[in-house]
């Protein structure tokens, strides 16, 4: 499995909870013409993963994606592209990058919830950049629905249960998602953070239990 061998293990429960939004600003227009500018053919798959992921487009900035294995955390052709996005992911987290890409949920889609389980994901902070979104696409933690702005910058527990719907029916949902190491930086921003914006949405909650349900049976 996925592993970080040197590293230690993390308590996210207790470091993230579900999700913290971080005190910390992006130039999401920015960030969002240099996504735009990237090449068409860059997207059209799911960059590598699998499994619950299967209805999001991806592209990986740095590294590969879990299902294809122990492979080298590289930078990747697409990153080159993205001037401001290397200097969100290398300079402003106050930590070293590790495996980073863009993700595309389209509308109407859902990713049921999983956890995700590899020793690599014990030991990372999972970090999320919304790009392109709106205020119908939550991100699920636990049984909390958020709803994650662009121009915000999030940790995400993922070693916990988590889901996302995107529900809207014209509008995707793009982030950008990277793990870092723990650094006391970085774990300072987390303790900045405002952990409280979750809210309890019976109807997301049943949604996407429904798309685990389907996912289980399939």
């Amino acid at each position: 499995m996925l592993d970080l061998p040197l590293e230690p293990v993390i308590d996210k429960t207790q470091l993230v909870g579900g999700c913290v939004r971080m005190p910390l600003r992006i130039d999401v227009a920015l960030l969002l013409r240099e996504v735009e500018s990237l090449p068409r053919q860059m997207w059209g798959t799911r960059g590598g993963r699998v499994g619950v992921h299967n209805p999001a487009e991806a592209i990986f900035l740095r590294g590969h994606a879990p299902a294809e294995g122990e492979r080298p955390i590289e930078e990747r052709p697409a990153l080159a592209l993205l001037p401001y996005a290397r200097t969100i992911i290398e300079t402003l987290i106050p930590a070293a990058p590790l495996r980073c890409l863009l993700a595309r949920l389209p509308p109407g889609a859902t990713i049921a919830p999983h956890v995700d389980r590899a020793p690599y994901f014990a030991k990372t902070i999972r970090v999320h950049v919304p790009v392109e979104t709106h205020d119908r696409a939550w991100m699920i933690a636990g049984d909390l629905s958020y709803v994650m702005a662009a121009g915000e910058v999030w940790a995400l527990n993922n070693c916990g249960p988590h889901a996302v719907w995107n529900d809207h029916t014209t509008r995707s949902r793009t982030h950008l998602i990277c793990d870092f190491l723990p650094t006391p930086a970085l774990l300072a921003l987390l303790l900045r953070g405002e952990r409280t914006l979750g809210s309890k949405r019976p109807e997301v909650s049943a949604h996407v239990a429904a798309a685990g349900s389907a996912q289980a049976t399939g």
